[in-house]
């Protein structure tokens, strides 16, 4: 993973073409780019972001903005009693409860 300007990427290698390719994560918007080296796909990545930034700046369009963090969820009533019980059996608030539960789903 690679971070630049709050955007996130992940790198990918392909061993038959010999090329780095990576893809930001964090936004809707599809930015891409590529790279023979690791110091080359840094330099692709940060410039990929920039020419995103640029291209939304001339066009007025607002750029899609890394994901803030907060995530709403709609859950039936029963889950929510269930989750927030879990929680407290854990020690926890639900809020880190849910975090905790996740992060493990998302490994």
């Amino acid at each position: 993973m690679m971070e630049y300007n709050g955007y996130i990427a992940h790198v990918e290698f392909d061993d038959e073409a010999e090329i780095f390719h990576g893809e930001v994560i964090n936004t809707r918007d599809v930015i891409t780019f590529q790279g023979k080296s690791v110091s080359e796909i840094k330099q692709e990545f940060e410039t990929s972001v920039k020419v995103y930034l640029d291209f939304c700046r001339k066009h007025g369009k607002e750029p899609d903005k890394p994901f803030s963090g907060r995530l709403t969820l709609k859950v039936s009533p029963d889950l929510h009693r269930k989750a927030f019980a879990a929680a407290k059996r854990a020690g926890k608030s639900i809020n880190s409860w849910i975090i905790e539960k996740i992060e493990l789903a998302a490994l």
